[in-house]
């Protein structure tokens, strides 16, 4: 005899987040058009640590407190030039966390990734659009 929300009970489906994902560090970039509202991801990054770190650092500046987890930071194309000077130059905070993975600020492979972030962020917000970092861990 099975419960409700048991998730053995077919009836109730499954999420994909709880059968396909492990837990993690989870990094999304999100355009929002301010004249419709919608909001889509653009961007996503699993376990980028040191980018995480710095977009929790640009969230303090900003005069946030708190836990930065599911907080999103809308960011500036000033952000974004202060993010591209700090990724060409090495200097990624080293950012810690239980589900976090290993330290990514050295990590040369994610450069042409974060790059391109940086190429398609900047396009949204010439077109008027809004862009933000978002995290779940």
């Amino acid at each position: 005899n099975q419960r409700q929300g048991d998730r053995s009970d077919p009836r109730i489906p499954r999420s994909k987040n709880l059968t396909n994902k492990t837990m993690g560090l989870d990094q999304y970039a999100k355009v929002r058009n301010p004249k419709t509202q919608e909001v889509e991801e653009f961007h996503y990054w699993r376990k980028h640590n040191a980018l995480h770190g710095w977009m929790e650092s640009l969230w303090k500046s900003k005069g946030n407190t708190g836990e930065f987890n599911c907080e999103p930071v809308e960011l500036s194309l000033d952000d974004l030039d202060a993010l591209e000077n700090d990724l060409l130059g090495a200097d990624l905070p080293k950012t810690q966390g239980f589900f976090f993975g290993s330290d990514s600020s050295r990590d040369e492979s994610r450069l042409m990734d974060d790059l391109s972030f940086i190429r398609q962020a900047r396009q949204h917000l010439k077109a008027g659009k809004q862009i933000a970092y978002d995290s779940w861990w």
